[in-house]
């Protein structure tokens, strides 16, 4: 969903300055416009700034929350079965200012798994960058990317570090994200 019209604020909400990644709070009454809906955020601008606003606090914006998927109950599955909901997991993470999923931008680099103390479960550790190293919306991105890991059935653990070895360049861009950001 990306909306063009301007809605006023049902309510006082929390949201992130993009890309500073300050915490801020907007006020109930003022004009956003929802430019981005997607991985179960929302990017709006207010005043002329932008701001990620998550999912469940939609009904500041007149929408309906978005609720984080409940864990599922536990079942034995394979790595491989807990590697593919992992990475199906991490494509629905986005930069709030890029309508491109994480995977598909090339910002995750290693996904890897060891068993975790029970059967059928993993520790995760996750490599990922970002396109910029000083943007703001690092730990917003990476508790993104932890939440959404954590809550999949099989994973026992998530740690989640953010690297800078590769430096990020348009190259490690997908086909995909080429084409929707318009570099074809």
């Amino acid at each position: 969903m990306v909306a063009a019209d301007c809605i006023a604020l049902k309510r006082d909400v929390a949201a992130t300055l993009v890309p500073a990644g300050t915490p801020v709070t907007l006020l109930a009454g003022e004009s956003a416009r929802v430019t981005q809906a997607l991985g179960g955020s929302y990017t709006v601008v207010v005043n002329g700034n932008m701001f990620r606003i998550d999912g469940r606090d939609a009904d500041a914006l007149g929408l309906e929350c978005l609720a984080p998927p409940p864990k599922t109950a536990a079942t034995v599955r394979t790595r491989e079965e807990v590697e593919k909901l992992i990475w199906d997991a991490l494509k629905t993470c986005y930069d709030p200012e890029i309508p491109v999923n994480i995977v598909d931008m090339g910002l995750v680099y290693s996904c890897a798994l060891e068993p975790g103390s029970t059967d059928g479960t993993f520790k995760v550790d996750i490599k990922m960058t970002l396109t910029a190293p000083g943007c703001g919306m690092g730990p917003i991105l990476q508790q993104d990317v932890r939440d959404k890991v954590q809550s999949l059935d099989g994973v026992e653990d998530v740690q989640v570090d953010l690297v800078w070895d590769p430096p990020w360049t348009q190259s490690m861009l997908s086909d995909a994200a080429k084409l929707a950001l318009g570099l074809y």
